[in-house]
């Protein structure tokens, strides 16, 4: 009989990238179920998609209520209210005072993309500046934006025009919050005249860039300077929000407000919708038919976002986020002295991250990182990799992982890097 991945290899193009060969059945919660009946834990969470868990009950209950009404009209055809109902509860709880307006789209990529439409139609700006070890989406104006070669842009042609990047404050990395900011100077004086840029886009915490917090104090300098030259801010925070990083937006660890927020992932709670939330006259900017698309706020999609708001709210996820972060940090503090490899565990909430270098050099250890992921999966708990060097494993664990659960990842995890050394 033919393999599933023989048949995904015979029809799928090789470009769609695959973790691991584990074919889901079913999942619950933080577990997930093969076609071959073998559980596994999962640390990934549909990368930040499922934060409120696998088939979380009000969730389900939400689609399916919707489903017995109607699946799609088209909002730009024939509205419907839960759409300008989440709009409403999005422009209250995005960051920022004065009055807000939301956009609904279908991916990531698509928030970002009409983000960047929106800022250089408001300010009749063409220029957008990005960061080092960003990631911004796959599509030709995601991944112009996106601050890694590969495997996103190679061999993909010129990317979009206008498009300038800063490396990204990283200590561990030699790159301090000052010598960013100096580029950025840098960029004005002998490239871009700051008076045709439209705005600066930043992921608070880098996600594929491997799990990176902004440092205190950058975020407010990156507002000032948007303020000076009279640009817009755009807070990327399609892997971030959402109770991620133990507050709805990471935004919100900084004390700033973005003039453009985008979203995704976490909003849907396993349904494809994606938002920009930004500030009125800002997203007021662009004519009727300038923006929209015709799965954009899907009707089960919105359903399924009212439910993510109200678990988050009710079962105190931000919370939550923040104490299974703190275990895991504990965790894998109490293995450095043992695993000289570990150079760094980070993260916000429950956002976070450990990074191996060479034993006793500041050389990055990718083959480290992707020996823990082979072993971890190897004993049914699914890991990420991520960093410009892929030297970084990235937790994203469901935040309602029952306590039982997550005990046990940590002992598979524990054991997966131990035996990752050899």
């Amino acid at each position: 009989m033919t393999s599933l991945t023989d048949r995904k290899n015979a029809a799928i193009s090789r470009g769609v990238g695959m973790t691991t060969q584990i074919y889901a059945d079913r999942a619950e919660n933080a577990e997930i179920w093969d076609k071959d009946g073998q559980r596994y834990i999962d640390f990934a969470a549909g990368i930040a998609v499922v934060n409120t868990g696998h088939r979380h009950p009000r969730v389900i209950q939400a689609v399916k209520d919707q489903l017995d009404r109607f699946t799609h009209t088209c909002h730009q055809v024939v509205p419907y209210e839960n759409y300008v109902a989440l709009a409403e509860r999005l422009n209250d709880l995005v960051p920022g005072d004065g009055p807000k307006k939301t956009a609904f789209y279908t991916t990531g990529a698509e928030a970002v993309e009409n983000a960047v439409k929106i800022a250089r139609h408001y300010k009749n700006r063409p220029g957008i500046i990005a960061f080092s070890g960003g990631f911004h989406g796959r599509t030709f104006m995601g991944m112009s934006l996106t601050g890694k070669v590969q495997p996103y842009k190679a061999g993909f042609g010129p990317m979009m025009n206008d498009i300038w990047h800063l490396p990204f404050p990283n200590e561990l990395h030699g790159v301090s919050q000052d010598q960013a900011l100096a580029a950025l100077d840098r960029l004005f004086k002998s490239d871009i005249d700051p008076a045709r840029v439209a705005a600066i886009i930043v992921e608070p915490v880098q996600g594929e860039g491997g799990f990176y917090e902004a440092p205190p104090g950058f975020l407010q300098r990156l507002r000032e300077i948007c303020d000076q030259y009279a640009m817009l801010l755009i807070a990327d925070e399609v892997q971030t929000g959402f109770a991620r990083t133990g507050r709805l937006f990471a935004m919100e660890h900084h004390g700033v407000a973005a003039d453009l927020t985008t979203m995704a992932k976490g909003l849907g709670g396993g349904l494809p919708i994606s938002a920009v939330t930004g500030r009125a006259e800002v997203m007021d900017s662009p004519g009727p038919g300038g923006l929209g698309g015709t799965y954009a706020g899907n009707p089960l999609a919105v359903a399924a976002a009212h439910a993510v708001l109200d678990v988050i709210a009710d079962e105190d996820l931000c919370a939550r986020a923040t104490r299974l972060g703190q275990r895991l940090k504990q965790r894998l503090a109490s293995l450095t002295e043992t695993v000289p490899e570990i150079v760094d565990i980070r993260g916000p909430g429950f956002m976070n991250a450990v990074e191996f270098n060479v034993a006793g050099s500041d050389r990055p250890n990718a083959e480290m990182a992707n020996r823990v992921r082979e072993e971890a999966l190897a004993r049914n708990l699914i890991l990420l990799t991520c960093g410009v060097y892929g030297n970084v494993i990235r937790f994203l664990a469901p935040l309602t992982i029952q306590d039982a659960v997550f005990d046990e990842a940590l002992d598979i995890l524990e054991a997966s890097i131990l035996a990752a050394r050899g």
